[in-house]
């Protein structure tokens, strides 16, 4: 089993920043890819950033430039560092690890973005 347990999220006004974590424990041998999903009550989860195991990233076109998605090899942390954030970014934030077959998910973080 592997445990992912997110943080950092919060409440903060529009152009504000966060920075979320991501602490991954357990059987953790050779990851393929780490990612950030987002998701709004009643709606499905949706990708927000990616980091394979090479270093490679990707964003959504709505984060794009506002986002940027890092890892901490050594304390196996993955990071969302998210500026000038927008009401429309509110949602709960869920940490994604893919390791050989199998994907895991943490219990999520809120961010809440409100004047």
């Amino acid at each position: 089993q592997v445990q992912l347990v997110e943080s950092g999220g919060g409440l903060v006004q529009p152009g504000g920043s966060l920075r979320l974590s991501c602490a991954a424990s357990g059987n953790i041998f050779v990851i393929y890819q780490m990612a950030w999903y987002r998701q709004i009550p009643g709606l499905q989860r949706e990708l927000v950033a990616t980091i394979t195991n090479y270093g490679s990233t990707n964003y959504d076109d709505s984060v794009k430039g506002r986002f940027t998605i890092s890892r901490d090899n050594a304390k196996n942390t993955m990071y969302l560092q998210m500026n000038d954030l927008k009401p429309e970014d509110t949602a709960v934030y869920y940490c994604n690890l893919q390791q050989a077959r199998r994907n895991y998910w943490g219990q999520g973080t809120q961010v809440t973005v409100s004047s």
